[in-house]
């Protein structure tokens, strides 16, 4: 069977969907997601509103989207990082490390809490977001952490939700309380408390 190679105009539908995506995450950083307009994300790319739009029904559309290439990103850089580990013990030591290393992502973290609150201060929306956020999430297929750690299985389940959900929590409360009084916690600190955030609710049974 003969695979199609994509024609021009699908190569350059998907070059300028790059650009958006990059330039959104610039606009976002820089403006804030609320604060953040069309006409400037499409100007950043270099295209007009009705490129942005002929890629992107809206801007909460745009976020999912990178929120979506975001985690398929670092989904792959975990898989791979855990399937080059020669035993268990280094496997937990790599997830660890990869959970840890998140801290230092202090644009990402702002971000994803920033839309949150936009999500709930636009109570009509509140819903369909995070219909659209729980959506990504089961997208993501994590499963080969169970299949190269059995005891990290059981975090399929409703209780393994609640440990995620708990070790994002702690994640993201840290990396806020550091931006917001980086005298009160060093960057030392943050790590080493979800460290032990990390051993407490990732214990085997």
């Amino acid at each position: 069977m003969v695979e199609l190679l994509p024609n021009k105009h699908q190569q350059r539908t998907v070059a300028t969907r790059r650009k958006l995506l990059k330039a959104a995450l610039r606009v976002f950083a820089r403006d804030g997601f609320e604060a953040a307009r069309i006409e400037d994300i499409a100007s950043e790319a270099g295209h007009t509103r009705g490129a942005f739009y002929a890629n992107f029904n809206s801007k909460e559309d745009l976020f999912f989207a990178l929120l979506e290439q975001e985690a398929n990103r670092r989904l792959i850089l975990l898989r791979d990082s855990l399937q080059s580990c020669p035993s268990r013990t280094a496997r937990i030591q790599t997830l660890r490390d990869f959970y840890l290393k998140r801290a230092g992502d202090r644009q990402w973290v702002m971000l994803m809490l920033e839309f949150r609150l936009y999500a709930v201060r636009h109570g009509s929306m509140r819903a369909k977001l995070a219909a659209a956020h729980r959506r990504i999430r089961s997208s993501l297929n994590y499963a080969f952490v169970g299949d190269l750690m059995p005891s990290f299985a059981k975090y399929k389940s409703a209780e393994g939700e609640i440990v995620k959900a708990l070790l994002e929590v702690a994640l993201h409360g840290l990396v806020l309380e550091r931006a917001y009084d980086p005298k009160r916690i060093s960057e030392s600190q943050v790590r080493q408390i979800l460290g032990r955030v990390f051993d407490v609710f990732t214990q085997s049974d």
